[in-house]
């Protein structure tokens, strides 16, 4: 019986760690997917600040200021400057 009852929680341990295992690999796919999502909208935004100005705005969540980024790129424009 002592062995019967051993085998029982091994393998619900097996179960729960196996259970563990797939929540831990579905949460770093939606981490990757995440961070994927992220490289494009940086890649986007560099690309753009690359062609154009590009200016930001935001508003501070304690005083409600609102302050504007501009962010320019340092290489020349074409068209003969």
């Amino acid at each position: 019986m002592a062995d019967r009852r051993g085998r029982e929680t091994d393998s619900e341990g097996a179960t729960g760690s196996h259970a563990e295992i797939e929540q831990l690999a579905r949460r770093v796919k939606m981490l990757d997917d995440r961070l994927d999502n992220i490289d494009s909208i940086v890649t986007t935004l560099v690309q753009r600040v690359m062609e154009k100005p590009l200016s930001i705005e935001v508003t501070c969540p304690k005083c409600a200021q609102q302050i504007e980024i501009n962010i320019t790129s340092s290489t020349r424009m074409r068209g003969g400057f």
